[in-house]
């Protein structure tokens, strides 16, 4: 299947959809997700084209974890939380649901389940705060 330009990623990449971001480099860029699973909860995204990791490039896939590296350990001081979980799905059976392939970042504390992805979508506003905090902490 051809990427499809008008996914909400490929959008906010070129600055037609606001995000609450956490960090951007020439290559990826790093924003809250307004459905967290947990507080905290980050999208990790190349700037490349390429709807899930079979069509990214390898210099991409290296950026993207480099850069997930890099968040995680800035939520995780942030947050916290005594762990953090990366979660990448591709294709539809696996759950991915916005096609421009992407990592989730997701603080995990014991004893605390997961919220449910795309269920309860929080308002840019309230993630601000803890944005900053993860932002500093980097």
């Amino acid at each position: 299947m051809p990427y499809d330009r008008s996914n909400i990623f490929a959008k906010i990449l070129r600055g037609e959809i606001p995000c609450v971001k956490i960090y951007e480099d020439d290559k990826t860029l790093a924003f809250m997700d307004v459905m967290p699973q947990a507080e905290g909860h980050t999208l990790v995204l190349p700037k490349e084209e390429a709807e899930d990791i079979f069509s990214l490039s390898p210099a991409s896939a290296a950026a993207v974890i480099q850069t997930a590296q890099k968040v995680a350990k800035a939520v995780k001081a942030a947050t916290g939380a005594p762990g953090v979980m990366l979660v990448q799905l591709n294709g539809k059976a696996a759950g991915q649901s916005v096609f421009h392939i992407h990592m989730h970042v997701i603080p995990r504390h014991h004893g605390i389940d997961l919220e449910f992805h795309e269920r309860n979508m929080v308002p840019a506003e309230t993630l601000e705060p803890l944005a900053a905090k993860i932002r500093a902490a980097l």
